[in-house]
């Protein structure tokens, strides 16, 4: 009898294991078939969204919310489906919002700009300068522009005293506080570890290696970060004064007193620094007035992303000027997976120019140059690549926030060259950083080394890591370093028409505000990437002429895939954790992985 009984509750249990293990099984293929069609549908959406004309309504304005992050060139946006994954792929692109800027000029049925301000993180204070001198040209159309924000950074701050009127939130804040660039030194922390960084380097001012191999800044990087932190300081401050009728000295006295972040709002008004305190339904209600709608009325709004869908007036009449976008660091093969950053491939770029050389529809190229550097032997090729071209066609230059060091280099050899006013270029110098870790293994864990070689200098590189006698390496390292500052002068004189003598003069890895590079001759005109096509066009003899982008930008599909190879979880939280430190510590952490000569700026361009 409990035979039976057992036996018939085993059969029971069972069958319940394979109905709910089947009912699992069931759940999760339609849970998954579900997920599917939403996926498929949304992505229907979004390649319809993208081929999709946005139509204009009369009376509308465009919202340029500055929330997220504001880059060179942004790629194809996921929208949702990037929220989904938890992609950071929303990032604005400056070409988009400058395009949109010019629409909305030209559009009749767009009647003004509204500046939203929010969180915003823009990747240089060349970018703010390029928005706000497009913002002030649609200013010249006789349209309004008028700016609200719960807070501003100073960046959008700078940006938004373009407009015709400014108002804050009535509990917001200005968080304007002159400029600041700081950065970190190891050398204590190696010294306690027992690792010693190895620097060679041309240049007084090449500071690079100094966070690993120094306690303080140098008094030669200070001078140069004075200068052009004091350059592009002198140049917010006439901006703002002009637009807001404040004296430069008494808004800079203003920021040196106090902390303006923690200022009274009503204080604000009293400094001319925004022309009303008001509450979000405030503002709109003033809006509709701009455009004397009704109360009741809502808003004829249109966002950066459906600007982008609003048809150019601007036909593509005539011959092809190339646009193409070098941004990123130089490296001499694509290091996305580590760095999480596509960045500037000295073999992909030499051969995409070489395309356009030999493409005889394109008449001219000007090359969008943003980049701090990094390989001396990729940005070298890349130069090359640049000289075959321009001996085929005209090449002028437009740098961005910054074209410096290897980004200076792939610059110089082009028939003319501009800047945007707060671009930071110059830094002519070479490096090399190579770790000695023998007081770490040798002296602290007692680990030794002993070696059968044919030659002297068989294992230099392990000899420059693990061996404290290794003078003689180092000195062969200098002349290997020696030799390639020696080729980027020639580089310089040869593309500026100058004297070597002369370019060593100025270089030294000394970095440059553009304003005080227009003097020594490394630029040839302050202007914006419009200025360097136009430039372009009368190089080439065009009258009518229409323009392209290169690369293409990367399909919204294709980043989705690649979205999971870029870094890892842990790179994340160390992204997150190290903050404006993240970068150069992925530089040490992918040391063995570049190129052993670099010529790249001597320290983050980042300014607060």
């Amino acid at each position: 009898m409990y035979l039976c009984t057992i036996k018939y509750s085993t059969i029971t249990i069972m069958k319940d294991f394979v109905k709910y293990t089947l009912a699992t099984i069931t759940g999760i293929i339609i849970f998954g078939l579900v997920i599917g069609i939403i996926c498929v549908i949304s992505l229907i959406g979004m390649a319809a969204s993208d081929s999709a004309t946005t139509q204009v309504k009369d009376n509308s304005v465009f919202v340029l919310s500055l929330n997220g992050t504001v880059e060179e060139r942004a790629q194809e946006d996921l929208g949702m489906l990037a929220m989904m994954v938890g992609s950071d792929m929303g990032a604005m692109g400056l070409d988009d919002m400058l395009a949109s800027i010019e629409k909305a000029k030209n559009n009749e049925d767009i009647k003004g700009i509204y500046i939203e301000a929010g969180a915003v993180s823009f990747d240089s204070y060349a970018t703010v300068q390029t928005l706000r001198n497009a913002l002030a040209d649609f200013k010249k159309s006789g349209k309004w522009i008028v700016a609200y924000g719960d807070q501003y950074v100073q960046p959008a701050y700078w940006l938004a005293s373009v407009a015709d009127e400014i108002y804050l939130n009535k509990t917001g804040e200005i968080d304007l506080k002159g400029l600041g660039a700081k950065s970190e030194y190891y050398a204590g922390l190696y010294e306690k570890l027992g690792i010693k960084y190895q620097a060679v380097r041309v240049g007084k001012y090449k500071s690079y290696v100094e966070s690993e191999t120094r306690k303080d800044m140098s008094p030669e990087d200070r001078e140069q970060r004075m200068a052009y932190l004091g350059g592009l300081w002198n140049q917010m401050l006439k901006d703002i004064s002009t637009s807001r009728k404040i004296s430069p000295e008494a808004l800079n006295q203003m920021v040196n007193d106090s902390i303006m972040a923690f200022a009274n709002p009503d204080d604000y008004i009293k400094a001319k620094l925004v022309d009303k305190l008001l509450y979000p339904e405030e503002i709109k209600s003033l809006i509709k007035k701009k455009l004397e709608i009704d109360e009741d009325d809502d808003i004829a709004q249109l966002m950066l992303s459906d600007m982008i869908n609003v048809p150019s007036k601007k036909e593509e009449d005539g011959e092809k000027i190339a646009i193409y976008y070098a941004v990123g660091e130089i490296t001499d093969s694509n290091l996305s997976d580590l760095t999480g950053s596509d960045g500037i491939v000295g073999k992909t770029m030499s051969e995409d120019l070489r395309k356009l050389a030999d493409d005889e529809d394109v008449k001219a190229v000007v090359i969008r140059v943003n980049s701090p550097g990094g390989s001396a032997v990729a940005s070298e090729q890349i130069w090359h690549a640049v000289k075959l071209l321009k001996a085929k066609k005209p090449v002028v230059v437009s740098m961005g926030g910054v074209a410096a060091s290897g980004g200076y280099m792939i610059s110089a050899g082009a028939d003319y060259i501009f800047a945007e006013p707060a671009t930071i270029t110059g830094s002519i110098g070479i490096f090399g950083l190579v770790p000695n870790v023998s007081g770490l293994i040798t002296d602290k864990l007692g680990i030794t080394f002993d070696q059968a070689t044919t030659n002297r200098y068989t294992n230099y590189m392990e000899d420059l890591v693990l061996d404290k006698e290794n003078s003689d390496h180092i000195k062969l390292m200098q002349t290997y370093v020696d030799r390639g500052y020696d080729t980027f002068l020639s580089i310089v004189a040869n593309g500026r028409k100058m004297q070597k003598e002369q370019v060593n003069e100025i270089a030294q890895g000394r970095v440059w505000l553009a304003t005080d590079a227009l003097g020594i001759k490394l630029v040839d005109k302050l202007g914006s990437l419009d200025d360097a096509v136009k430039k372009a066009a009368e190089l080439a003899k065009l009258e009518e002429y229409h323009t392209a982008t290169y690369p293409a930008k990367t399909s919204w599909i294709d980043q989705l895939l690649a979205n999971e190879k870029k870094g890892s979880y842990l790179d994340a939280e160390l992204r997150n954790l190290l903050g404006d430190s993240y970068e150069e510590w992925i530089f040490l952490r992918t040391m063995n992985k570049r190129n052993k000569l670099q010529a790249r700026l001597p320290f983050s361009t980042k300014v607060e």
